[in-house]
């Protein structure tokens, strides 16, 4: 592979107008195809093999038209103090809002008029309007958002207190300005690395091109493929993550060649041969990790994850052919200041251009690898027992999704679900609906009253009232309106009651009862998340331990990195719940309700950060690989490693962090959560596992740390990462007229 790649790259140094030029002509193209496409609708949410599902699928069939997946909002009134939302007054209030509404927006179907519906509290203090949309909250125009936020601002105006809360008034969290901070940080970051703004711009450049084709791409085929409009937000992080560290890699690999003495076309092909091997089984990990996705079976995460790992493919493709081009364009302008200066002096002179580095000044990788080697052992403990500590809070871990209770208490969200609390009970946020299908009933309608009846008698129901049949006269519904709020264990518990007690209710009456709604939709989702946990790691690990047995021709450093990989996974877990499920460092982190933890975190940080950390991990250890092939002692491989590679990954690790540090500053909890827990994930990754604890390990194995079988070291194809095979042919090759051997042109 290293030779392809050499090939590769001393093509598209040679050939640089027509690479660039392609490139550049497929942005336009996505880019065309993207504005021209159809706007995207969103396919809505599925959970398949679910209750909820099952029961939801049932609803669609059997009430046509009912806008089962619409978006709701509720307008919650309450009356100042001393009066009641009964008052003539007050109600023409209500009226005007009804009024407002209905003529607002053409997506609005239906809208509940309190006094009629039964929407007002026992005490008469509190009153809410129910309004349901023909269509999902993320395909409600801004006009109609809007709509419903200057009714809300018009009906205070009366002195009512007026909230508003539901699906429809939830704002749209715009990634763009994360994104913004996180590439402002990255160019300061590179910048800081090589003391070039051409060096640095070019990562930056890339990244943002292959995230833009990528983004365009799925945008064009949205609706083909059925995409929807939240596919390319997983894409778009990834892309940019990856897109850069690989860019980053190749650069740096080239500046290093530059610095040994080589021409800068043959640097280019020697960093596409070498840190390209690693760019392109980094690349792998990251594409199984996304693409193991779909072992959850949640269709969106499916096809979320597909979408990135295109992306991360176009991220490689990019690093291997567009990097190298722009390098002939940029030539040693990648060198900072003194060492550009440096080499051109020696040009002139017909001296050599290698650097001379000076044994007396080690960089601070050389120096962090030499201290990790003289204690080993108590390096390893400090990183072990660190990472430990910190995934104690792990073990109470409460997966979950948050509701509105959740918000920030100065949201009107927030403010609207407490005003429903305290008129109508903390289970009137969530309630149940139980569809109950009497196909096989003789009594329809007394099957469904008597379902309701039963229901109502069970711990933990507040009330539940038994609605209509459908025109068929074969299928009804009951709310159910739980005692505890949506996300407590107590509500839990009774969705698992009903369902438990539907089987009885079928053997006595024939009456078929599934529990759906939010609440009971959540906890599915929850429970799938949990049961596909263990598989997906599983798949995503063991594909990536035999990659890696494969790129490392090793058997223990592979199996070290996995190990490592669960530790970092498992204390920035612990750190999750301490700060969003515990309280701790709460207001520094903009919580302010603490909670359970978002029910998809744990696989979404085993997804992504596994991906990254591969990055960091075959990026460090194939040069040590390198240095170990080529006959350096095992320590002195270690040291070479960081020497070349520490400071490429602290830079990449830094970027990464400061990436996902911009949407902890976005102001909604799962946001700020995602944010959190992916930037921390980083920071022990790449600066406890794979800065301290793997070099501690790689000492203190020696030489068996590289050991392979003989039986599976013949199995095994040898695709020659570390560059070997490539450095014996370019030994032996003709010197062309710079004073480089090459290989055979391409």
């Amino acid at each position: 592979m290293a030779t392809f790649l050499y090939k590769l790259g001393r093509t598209s140094y040679r050939r640089r107008w027509l690479v660039t030029l392609v490139w550049v002509a497929l942005l336009v193209l996505a880019g065309v195809g993207a504005s021209s496409a159809a706007k995207a609708k969103d396919p809505g949410f599925a959970l398949p093999g679910t209750e909820s599902q099952q029961a939801f699928d049932l609803l669609e069939e059997r009430f046509p038209g009912g806008n089962a997946d619409g978006a709701t909002a509720r307008i919650v009134f309450k009356a100042p103090d001393g009066q009641k939302m009964t008052t003539a007054k007050n109600k023409a209030e209500v009226g005007d809002t009804i009024a407002d509404l209905k003529s607002g927006s053409k997506q609005v179907a239906t809208v509940a008029d309190p006094f009629t519906s039964g929407a007002v509290s026992k005490d008469g203090t509190t009153a809410y309007i129910s309004v349901s949309y023909k269509v999902n909250a993320m395909e409600l125009t801004d006009d109609t958002r809007e709509a419903l936020t200057k009714t809300g601002e018009t009906a205070r105006e009366s002195g009512l207190t007026v909230e508003i809360g539901g699906d429809a008034a939830m704002a749209e969290v715009d990634p763009s300005s994360a994104e913004m901070v996180g590439i402002a940080i990255a160019a300061v970051v590179l910048a800081i690395t090589f003391g070039s703004l051409v060096a640095s711009g070019l990562p930056l450049l890339t990244a943002i091109i292959g995230v833009g084709i990528g983004i365009s791409s799925i945008t064009a085929l949205a609706n083909v493929l059925d995409l929807g409009t939240t596919t390319g937000t997983l894409a778009t992080m990834i892309g940019l993550a990856v897109g850069i560290d690989y860019a980053l890699f190749i650069v740096s690999r080239f500046r290093s060649e530059l610095a040994e003495g080589h021409s800068k076309e043959e640097a280019a092909g020697r960093a596409a041969g070498t840190a390209g091997s690693a760019v392109v089984f980094a690349g792998l990990t990251v594409v199984i990790a996304l693409v193991g996705l779909a072992v959850v079976n949640i269709p969106i995460l499916t096809k979320m994850g597909f979408a990135a790992a295109g992306t991360v493919v176009i991220a490689v493709i990019i690093a291997l052919t567009l990097i190298p081009a722009l390098l002939g364009f940029a030539g040693d302008k990648v060198l900072g200041r003194k060492a550009r200066k440096a080499h051109r002096a020696a040009v002139a002179e017909g001296r050599s251009t290698a650097v001379v580095q000076d044994p007396a000044k080690p960089n601070m990788g050389t120096r962090w690898a030499r201290f990790v080697l003289r204690r080993p052992v108590a390096v390893l403990l400090a990183g072990v027992v660190g990472l430990g500590v910190a995934a104690v809070p792990v073990a109470s871990l409460q997966l979950g999704l948050p509701d509105e209770g959740s918000n920030a208490p100065a949201s009107s969200s927030r403010k609207a679900y407490d005003l429903l609390s305290d008129g109508f009970g903390p289970g009137f946020n969530g309630p149940l609906t139980v569809v109950v299908d009497v196909k096989k009933s003789e009594d329809a309608k007394g099957a469904v009253e008597e379902v309701a009846e039963r229901i109502g008698k069970m711990k933990g129901v507040a009330a539940s009232l038994p609605g209509p049949l459908n025109e068929a006269g074969d299928t009804g519904m009951v709310t159910v309106i739980p005692k505890d709020r949506p996300s407590s264990t107590e509500t839990e518990d009774l969705v698992h009651d009903i369902r438990d007690e539907a089987g009885a209710i079928e053997s006595d009456n024939g009456a078929k009862a599934l529990v759906t709604g939010t609440t009971a939709l959540n906890i599915d989702f929850s429970q799938k998340m949990n049961d596909a946990l263990v598989p997906y790691l599983a798949l995503v690990v063991g594909l990536a331990f035999l990659l890696l047995v494969l790129v490392f021709r090793s058997i223990l450093v592979p199996l070290k990195a996995a190990l490592g990989f669960l530790l970092s996974v498992l204390a920035a877990l612990g750190a999750v719940v301490a700060v969003f499920q515990w309280g701790w460092l709460g207001s520094l982190f903009n919580v302010e309700q603490p909670g359970p933890i978002m029910s998809m975190m744990p696989i979404f940080m085993v997804g992504v950060v596994f991906g990254l950390a591969m990055d960091y991990e075959v990026f460090l250890v194939t040069r040590m690989r390198e240095a170990y092939v080529h006959g350096e002692r095992p320590g002195e491989a270690v040291v070479t490693g960081f020497k070349h590679g520490a400071r490429v990954v602290t830079a990449a690790a830094a970027i990464m962090v400061g990436v996902f540090s911009g949407f902890i500053g976005s102001g909604e909890q799962m946001v700020t959560m995602i944010g959190f827990g992916l930037a921390i994930a980083v920071i022990f990754d790449a600066f406890v596992v794979r800065m301290t604890i793997v070099p501690a390990v790689l000492a203190l194995l020696g030489h068996r740390a590289w050991w392979l079988p003989r039986w599976l070291d013949r199995i095994l194809p040898n695709v020659d990462v570390e560059g070997e095979k490539l450095q014996k042919q370019l030994a032996h090759a003709p010197e062309d007229p710079d004073g480089d051997r090459e290989l055979a042109r391409v």
